[in-house]
């Protein structure tokens, strides 16, 4: 039996802010219980969910010095569809609103979390074999666990895997100012190691010091190995390129099932989607005050505003992609210019855009079964779950070609009649309305072309099966 511990800053159903909370609450569900004890470790943020916490079984507690400081590690554990979750308690570092909040408090905060992970193992009698970290919160778990293995014999053997998310986020602060939270030796502080651009770095630390590196997609894997999308450790990419894998993140098939979601107007599944999927789109319509007419074209979006996604691209054709054929549907918060933009459209275009401007689950589900397309034209996308949802409810996506967009959505081909989406692969804004425009003319003109591309997207398997299968042989491998 193979004992796993993943190491993360936040994970369902207990804290989530993004993506990272979907892979490391859900994925460990999927692993063959028969050969992986799959374990998370997390902190005990006082912002999670009262009816949580009150869950929470104390199991221990220690002091561990962080340099000149003796800190409280309390250790909580709560099992949660069979998958048990341990909880790291300190309330100096994990009071406040938000799990996250300014970088120079985070980053001792993270430093404390990693040291605690480690330090916490012989407390719980479990051992694992492999740890795996997620992001640069637990950046500093390999380095640590590196210089641990020098006094004891007990985190000898011990192998990491780090995986990242999204290389934009780093963890990087002043290099003597971490020296002095973590109470690392100044040896782990040069550019060979946790040193970067005069900085110290707990992403850059990770991935030198772990065993293993992967990050949420095959394509993505291979960009950020270029300046373009390296972020300014291209060269590391590089360097470590012999032990860095992309294997794409998956997502839940039960919560999202359009034959039994409870959160839309009509379920259905690939055989019934031609008669029944449209009812959500009329049911759509009349909830957002859109003009109720099944046979427009209804475009959906459901993101953050931000330039990352693409929403500078939209900003620039949205004039003229309004006055098409089409209605817009979207939803999300970001940057107070795109809010305003589409809260801008939305006046101008009434009864044809609707700009909800917040973030709701039921919401979201309601746009993924409603709309017949739904947009994503990404600058970089390391993995992405939009698109996955989207085709699983038969929402055909429009996607540029970047990252995990780029290995889930295959571009429709008319003259083989295959495809399960439309892709365009320069970051351009007519480029984009093109291609948009391309699949406004196979969905009005070629209705049953369009249908195919429905039943193929709903026909494929993005479940977290898939990805738990990949991550087996990784851990077979180490």
């Amino acid at each position: 039996m193979k004992k796993i511990l993943f190491a993360t800053s936040e994970a369902v159903p207990f804290i989530k802010t993004g993506g990272l909370a979907d892979v490391a609450g859900t994925l460990p569900k999927y692993f063959n219980k028969e050969k992986y004890d799959v374990r998370v470790m997390l902190p005990k943020y006082m912002c999670i969910k009262e009816e949580w916490r009150n869950k929470l079984q104390y199991i221990t507690h220690f002091y561990m010095d962080l340099n000149w400081r003796t800190e409280y590690v309390g250790i909580l554990q709560y099992v949660h569809e069979g998958i048990t979750f341990y909880f790291i308690d300190n309330e100096y570092y994990f009071s406040g609103w938000a799990p996250y909040g300014d970088i120079f408090g985070d980053v001792e905060k993270f430093a404390f979390f990693s040291k605690a992970v480690l330090s916490a193992l012989p407390n719980i009698g479990f051992r694992p074999d492999i740890i795996h970290c997620h992001d640069w919160q637990t950046g500093l778990v390999p380095v640590y666990l590196d210089h641990f293995r020098y006094s004891s014999e007990y985190y000898r053997g011990i192998k990491t895997i780090m995986t990242i998310h999204n290389l934009k986020f780093q963890g990087t602060w002043d290099t003597g100012r971490i020296q002095d939270i973590t109470g690392l030796p100044s040896y782990y502080f040069t550019s060979d190691k946790l040193e970067a651009y005069r900085d110290a770095n707990y992403l850059k630390g990770g991935i030198v010091y772990a065993d293993w590196v992967t990050t949420v997609s095959s394509s993505y894997a291979e960009e950020i190995k270029t300046p373009f999308y390296g972020e300014r450790l291209d060269g590391l990419m590089n360097a470590r390129s012999n032990c860095l894998s992309g294997i794409v993140n998956g997502i839940d098939y039960d919560d999202f099932d359009p034959a039994k979601d409870p959160h839309i107007a009509q379920n259905y599944s690939v055989e019934s989607f031609r008669n029944e999927k449209v009812k959500n789109k009329l049911a759509l319509q009349a909830e957002l005050g859109l003009v109720q007419d099944p046979d427009k074209m209804m475009i959906g979006i459901v993101s953050r505003l931000t330039d990352q996604k693409g929403f500078d691209l939209i900003a620039y054709v949205m004039d003229e992609l309004c006055q098409d054929e089409i209605q817009l549907v979207v939803l999300g918060t970001g940057e107070d210019r795109y809010e305003n933009m589409f809260r801008h459209f939305a006046w101008k275009y009434q009864g044809n855009v609707s700009a909800n401007i917040y973030y709701s689950e039921a919401m979201s589900h309601k746009v993924y079964a409603g709309c017949d397309a739904f947009l994503m034209p990404s600058l970089f996308e390391p993995c992405g779950l939009s698109q996955l949802m989207s085709l699983r409810y038969g929402t055909v996506p429009i996607v540029r070609e970047t990252g995990g967009l780029k290995d889930t959505v295959e571009p429709y081909n008319e003259f083989e009649n295959t495809g399960t989406g439309f892709s365009f692969s320069n970051y351009n804004a007519h480029e984009m309305l093109a291609t948009i425009r391309y699949a406004e003319r196979v969905y009005y003109n070629k209705r049953s072309d369009w249908n195919l591309i429905v039943e193929r997207g709903m026909k494929k398997d993005f479940s977290w099966n898939n990805s738990a299968k990949q991550y087996e042989e990784l851990y077979d491998r180490l």
